[in-house]
């Protein structure tokens, strides 16, 4: 027998009502209420102070394929060892920052690379939108000379910086007080500031009555940026100088040391700097002045820099000779053979963060096989001079030739791979040698967060 759709089945649950939609009018009532609500939280002050949490790890091998005598002893004076192969890390960074005040930054950075003594890296406060002065920082931070110095290390292009940029601007960073700011429009951005010239990273701490400092100041452009293609075109050209007021007649005994002193590494890790003139007797005053620029098109990348360094010394004093000049430069072409482009940052003057078009991945298909993507690469050749040597100061002169091919994983990870080659004369005689050549292999992990 059928039953009627009033009837209702003896025992049976009356069907519960489905829940009415709400009006067109509580719903414009209710994105309201929301809408006002994210108004409120965006119009609340930030709290203060706030905290960034970043770091870097850079896992470098070397091996030397060839070295003459002559480097064995630059490299072990006493014994004439060749130079070693080796694995070790070159940085682990940690680095905190963020905003004290809505006109107050601060910047930290320690790399415990050689755990048993951490070195600080970045450490300063700074004060933002200021009249004329623009940015103003003050604590252990870098010297603007060299533009590879002034680029970061997680977006250099070689492994290590060029010859000249670590000489005349060993490890950049100095206790200082400084001045940043940029134009309105861009084209523009300079630094300038005082800074005590001794290297702190170790000890922490600047103890004595001999107050040697600089001046240093550079001065940057982008006269051509073009904006509709995001910045895949632009050029650069920048001019630096530094002037140092070293104390050439400190006791090496006592607490501060001789400033003037100019050295480096052969573009690759050794256990000694290859490159030195030592602390030079007598120097009154030195003056470096450098030129840089950057070309770029598309994935065309051409950098060239060139610095020259004149001291003066006393020459009434034992021991001392006549004024000097040094002075080095380079020239690399680098290519992204994907078609990525290197960026520029306007405001500073320095490169940016290469980003994949795809990133590298290999996962399984659930169809079958793989699914790929091989990331960006890029090739690049280097050629680098150093010149140390002159009159009585035999520091060496050096020519460098390096291969680089770069692997970016994706943004923050990739891998580099050097071969360079070098060849140094006119070296003050070790072990009865004046120069020597060499040929090195390289390569660095490098990754960011």
């Amino acid at each position: 027998m059928l039953l009627s759709p009033e009837v209702e089945l003896a025992g049976s649950p009356a069907p519960e009502e489905a829940p009415a939609a709400p009006s067109l009018e509580e719903r414009v009532r209710q994105l309201e209420e929301a809408l006002k609500e994210y108004e409120k939280e965006a119009k609340a002050p930030p709290k203060f102070p706030t905290l960034d949490i970043g770091g870097r790890i850079h896992f470098d091998t070397w091996s030397f394929a060839d070295d003459s005598e002559g480097i064995h002893f630059f490299e072990h004076p006493d014994t004439g060892v060749d130079p070693e192969n080796r694995l070790f890390f070159r940085r682990i960074r940690l680095e905190l920052g963020g905003d004290i005040w809505k006109n107050m930054v601060y910047r930290f950075q320690l790399d415990f690379n050689t755990p048993e003594n951490p070195e600080y890296k970045d450490v300063y406060i700074g004060f933002t939108e200021l009249p004329v002065l623009q940015t103003v920082v003050v604590g252990n931070h870098k010297r603007p000379l060299g533009l590879d110095h002034l680029n970061s290390s997680r977006f250099n292009v070689f492994i290590e910086r060029p010859l000249v940029v670590e000489a005349f601007n060993e490890d950049a960073r100095r206790i200082g007080l400084s001045s940043h700011g940029v134009s309105e429009d861009e084209v523009f951005n300079w630094t300038y500031g005082i800074w005590n010239l001794e290297n702190t990273a170790d000890d922490r701490k600047y103890i004595g009555d001999s107050l040697q400092m600089s001046f240093n100041a550079r001065l940057a452009s982008s006269p051509w940026y073009d904006e509709s293609s995001g910045g895949r075109g632009y050029f650069h050209w920048a001019v630096s100088t530094m002037i140092a007021d070293p104390d050439g007649d400190a006791d090496p005994h006592d607490t501060n040391e001789n400033e003037a002193r100019f050295r480096t590494r052969a573009e690759l890790r050794s256990d000694r700097r290859w490159l030195d003139t030592g602390r030079i007797p007598g120097a009154l005053a030195y003056e470096i002045m450098g030129l840089e620029t950057i070309f770029n098109v598309g994935p065309l990348q051409i950098v060239g820099e060139y610095m020259s360094n004149w001291l003066q010394r006393d020459d009434s004093t034992p021991g001392t000779g006549p004024d000097l000049h040094f002075h080095g430069a380079y020239v690399y072409a680098a290519y992204m053979l994907t078609g990525e482009h290197v960026p520029y940052d306007r405001d500073s003057g320095q490169i940016g963060r290469v980003k994949p078009f795809e990133d590298f991945f290999s996962v399984n298909r659930c169809s079958g096989g793989c699914a790929n993507g091989w990331g960006a690469w890029q090739v690049a050749l280097r050629y680098s001079y150093l010149d140390l040597t002159d009159n009585d100061i035999l520091g060496g002169e050096e020519n460098n030739v390096t291969l680089g091919l770069v692997w970016y994983f994706n943004p923050h990870a990739n891998i580099q791979f050097n071969a360079v080659y070098g060849d140094i004369e006119d070296h003050e005689p070790v072990g009865g040698y004046t120069g020597g050549h060499f040929a090195a292999l390289g390569t660095r992990l490098r990754m960011d967060f």
